[in-house]
């Protein structure tokens, strides 16, 4: 892997290509992002790179009345990280992810990975938490058939039998079951970059991408070639 970036969603729209065609995208703020640290073969085993998205506020850290434990604020940055960032001589970062990049020597701290490193016609793979849904029922959750909906059926959108008769006498792990949707990691493969705005850091990708606005999208070029 030699391209990957942190992105939030800004949304979705439609823009026209040159022959005229309209092509539903969505919009990538990618970037910048600031290397942390480089990781060797010599001092970590494998080469990496670690890079940090979004600037945050560092801590305050106050003593309490017995001056014995730190008061750190929720949305802080412990002394760990702080000393980890001025190290690598950049601002504290709200997100910090890691990529193995083949080339990853040809990093050096506090340089800036943008949104030019792509281009139009790349293929990538973004991951990002999709959007949660709370308690679902199976046919919602899973795509199961309802039941007659006539006023004389008193079983519409209820899941159904579940067991087995009397063998094997149980449900089997796995059964697709009502329960919490969403929330969870998605990645979608092998979308096409359509339009690159190196000034505004900008990734218009061709579809859609998981999770709702604002979130954290992992964008990395594709591992899976079209067939």
């Amino acid at each position: 892997m030699k391209k990957a970036i942190l992105a939030t969603k800004v949304g979705m729209t439609q823009i026209f290509n040159e022959d005229g065609t309209l092509v539903p995208v969505t919009v990538l703020q990618a970037g910048p992002c600031v290397v942390t640290q480089v990781k060797t073969v010599e001092n970590d085993g494998y080469e990496a790179i670690q890079v940090g998205f979004v600037d945050k506020k560092e801590k305050i850290v106050n003593k309490d009345a017995a001056g014995k434990k730190e008061v750190i604020h929720r949305h802080g940055v412990n002394k760990a990280l702080k000393g980890h960032f001025t190290k690598a001589g950049v601002t504290s970062k709200r997100f910090v992810r890691e990529f193995r990049f083949e080339n990853a020597g040809e990093y050096a701290l506090a340089q800036e990975i943008k949104a030019d490193m792509f281009a139009a016609g790349d293929k990538i793979d973004a991951s990002a938490i999709s959007k949660g849904k709370g308690f679902q029922g199976a046919i919602k959750r899973h795509g199961q058939s309802r039941g007659p909906m006539a006023h004389g059926s008193k079983f519409h959108r209820h899941q159904g039998s579940n067991g087995a008769c009397s063998s094997p006498s149980k449900v089997f792990k796995g059964k697709g079951m009502p329960g919490h949707m969403g929330c969870k990691k998605v990645t979608v493969q092998n979308l096409e970059v359509v339009r690159v705005d190196a000034d505004k850091n900008l990734l218009l990708v061709k579809g859609a991408v998981p999770g709702p606005k604002k979130v954290l999208v992992t964008i990395k070029e594709t591992t899976r070639a079209e067939a």
